[in-house]
């Protein structure tokens, strides 16, 4: 790989229409594509892994550069923690490559490689990582524990195709030109001219919650988002929010903040619905999209 490819995708076991609104909640614009049977894919439209203008607000002439793994790693927790489905970040620069598997509330598992393809992780990420995915435990898993191995024909690249080979079983097509190893600009334009790719742009706190609301009116989810099961369910993650929100603003982890912060936004609107339900059932002006 040139020292010059960064890049890095995000990959959602699930349909664009559901990836779409937690998307928005991540605050950086983003191109979403079907990725197969089951699958989206994002891809970010710039590279806020590296150094650029602060914030209206903000001391300092630049923010801090962060590394690529850190970003994507904060990014797909974030989608994972309030969502039944994974999120999968490969991520790649001049010197690693490797992935982050995030589900739910539970530890994000990665995997490094070297530039070269020296394998720089445990064996134990690799088995944890087949096991969430629900790949098969003995062919699929044979082929994950190869990468794990040295192989001197096989830079980091070559590792990544490798892994998205062996999902390929699970559902996973990539469009064309969103390959491993190529740099963040080149991803992009090869997703712009997608024909059913889909621009994902933050429009502020509010029109995101407004899109939340929308897709919880919309697909039926309503009745579950009320009752002292759904109350309790938004105060644990109002409870991980915080508390995570906190330590990426001190990290200045970009990406670990928007975690806390969609922990915190989601909790947030579950303890706030039932009341803006009973409210819009009263006053039908009330109800999203009136």
């Amino acid at each position: 790989m040139s020292t010059r490819s960064v890049g890095a995708l995000l990959l959602c076991r699930t349909d664009p229409e559901t990836v779409r609104p937690p998307a928005h909640l991540l605050r950086e614009n983003m191109l979403l594509l079907p990725a197969g049977t089951g699958w989206s894919v994002l891809v970010p439209e710039g590279k806020p892994w590296r150094p650029g203008p602060v914030e209206q607000g903000h001391a300092g002439p630049e923010t801090e550069s962060e590394p690529v793994d850190r970003v994507m790693g904060g990014w797909a927790t974030a989608l994972a923690v309030g969502s039944p489905w994974p999120v999968l970040a490969l991520w790649w620069d001049g010197d690693r490559a490797g992935y982050t598997l995030a589900a739910g509330f539970r530890r994000p598992v990665g995997y490094v490689w070297l530039a070269d393809g020296t394998p720089a992780g445990e064996d134990e990420a690799m088995r944890t990582f087949a096991v969430r995915l629900g790949l098969d435990p003995v062919m699929d898993l044979q082929e994950l524990e190869e990468l794990t191995r040295q192989d001197p024909e096989s830079d980091a690249a070559a590792r990544l195709r490798g892994l998205l080979a062996v999902l390929t079983r699970a559902g996973v097509a990539l469009p064309a030109g969103l390959v491993p190893g190529a740099p963040a600009d080149r991803l992009r334009t090869a997703a712009e001219v997608h024909p059913k790719a889909e621009r994902i742009e933050w429009g502020g706190w509010r029109d995101a919650v407004q899109v939340e609301l929308d897709v919880v009116e919309s697909s039926g989810l309503g009745p579950w988002m009320r009752g002292p099961r759904a109350r309790a369910v938004a105060t644990a993650q109002i409870a991980a929010g915080l508390p995570l929100t906190l330590w990426g603003m001190g990290r200045r982890s970009g990406g670990w903040t928007t975690a806390g912060l969609l922990l915190l936004v989601q909790g947030v609107l579950g303890l706030a619905y039932d009341r803006f339900r009973a409210g819009a059932e009263r006053d039908p002006r009330g109800l999203p999209g009136r």
